[in-house]
């Protein structure tokens, strides 16, 4: 199980390294392409949205998405069903730096799911979706005050 961890811990910081010196010329900072990933594809995402699909702390997401909209990439809108809530879109500003990270997103992909065949691929999808789940478990306890038992 170990391996397994490790193994995908070496891909996660391989294709975050790639996409950070890939992604300098859009004048985007260490890991902030993956907050406009998440809101140009789920136009009206609120940020504790951002905070349970990347793992990531409040004040994590706030600074993120506060440099993104002083860099006029993406802009917050009050909901209205809920004062205390913004919604969070992309400009066409921010359309344009989405579209060459949604490309590098596909290559890189297709690169690491080179010579496996359908079958695997849904396999492996499966299993790591599981593997979601199961550590979203132990990250909403931590995250909410709890300990784990080990």
């Amino acid at each position: 199980m170990l391996d397994a961890l490790r193994a995908i811990g070496v891909v996660a910081r391989a294709l975050d390294g790639i996409s950070n010196i890939e992604f300098r010329e859009q004048d985007l900072t260490r890991g902030q392409y993956l907050y406009l990933v998440r809101i140009a594809e789920q136009p009206g995402i609120i940020a504790e949205q951002l905070v349970n699909q990347l793992k990531v702390d409040r004040a994590t997401v706030a600074r993120s998405v506060a440099k993104l909209c002083a860099q006029g990439l993406v802009v917050k809108r009050a909901d209205p069903a809920n004062a205390k809530a913004n919604r969070l879109y992309v400009t066409a500003a921010g359309q344009r730096a989405y579209e060459p990270i949604h490309r590098e997103n596909q290559y890189s992909l297709n690169q690491a799911l080179a010579g496996m065949s359908e079958q695997e691929v849904a396999t492996l999808t499966r299993l790591l979706n599981q593997m979601c789940d199961n550590v979203d478990r132990d990250w909403q306890l931590v995250k909410g005050g709890g300990k784990r038992h080990y």
